[in-house]
């Protein structure tokens, strides 16, 4: 009972929480410039050991969704509220997620980021929220497993990003099982693909060209890594991600830690 107060009282304390979601991007209309995504799963254990529940998005729907007025929930590269790529125009709890259709704007940020989608480039979401008090509830499976229930939280965002954190956790881990490793190298040889073909039509700004680029060289590493079962790839990823959000912001966009 005192680990699941404590544990409460560490998720209630957060800044800022973060949870990716690994779905393909469900439709993408490049004349209306729309986009069809889900954000969030209802009824999944994710990598915080949180099960959200259907209705967890409702309030926030209602204050800051599509139809609200003042400040509304915002469709964002990677978190960063200085890179808003588009404006969500239907966000729904249908019996699967949170679904949302958002119209991409027509800034720089903008058109890289339809070109990113079109490419296959950013395939997965993430959301920016909050805790809230006495809406998490620990649900106890047997006498040594359990999950934490969610039945209500703080939306601030949506965010498309190239690779989400919870999808690095099996390489950090340093693929804990041969599957895992598989799957792993399957999904970075994708990614790769879809970079190689960007780089290829040359198409959006110098910026979007060079972000590819550099996400592309640190994938081949992560590769590299996971192939050779490095241990000390966790401590380089994260010495690499702070190193690059020195000199370059945008150049670890893919990830989201």
């Amino acid at each position: 009972m005192k680990e699941e107060v404590q544990d409460i009282k560490s998720k209630l304390s957060k800044a800022y929480g973060v949870k990716n979601i690994n779905l393909e991007v469900k439709d993408i209309d490049t004349n209306s410039r729309e986009v069809v995504f889900y954000a969030s799963a209802f009824d999944s254990i994710d990598s915080d050991n949180d099960v959200i529940k259907k209705g967890s998005f409702s309030k926030s729907l209602q204050e800051r969704g599509a139809q609200a007025t003042g400040r509304k929930i915002a469709h964002l590269r990677n978190h960063d509220f200085e890179h808003q790529i588009g404006l969500p125009i239907e966000m729904i709890e249908d019996s699967y997620g949170l679904k949302v259709v958002s119209r991409l704007g027509k800034s720089t940020k903008g058109n890289d980021a339809l070109l990113d989608y079109q490419d296959g480039i950013l395939r997965e979401h993430s959301i920016g929220f909050n805790y809230v008090q006495d809406k998490i509830k620990f649900v106890e499976e047997s006498s040594e497993k359990g999950f934490w229930e969610i039945s209500e939280v703080k939306l601030w965002e949506v965010s498309g990003v190239t690779f989400g954190a919870n999808e690095f956790t099996p390489v950090l881990d340093v693929a804990k099982g041969l599957n895992t490793k598989s799957e792993m190298i399957e999904k970075l040889n994708q990614l790769n693909e879809s970079f190689l073909k960007a780089i290829k039509n040359g198409k959006g700004t110098d910026e979007r060209l060079e972000n590819i680029e550099a996400r592309f060289k640190q994938i081949c590493e992560i590769q590299k890594a996971l192939a050779e079962l490095k241990p000390s790839i966790k401590g380089t990823l994260k010495e690499e991600s702070r190193s690059n959000s020195d000199s370059n912001k945008n150049n670890n966009l893919f990830l989201t830690f």
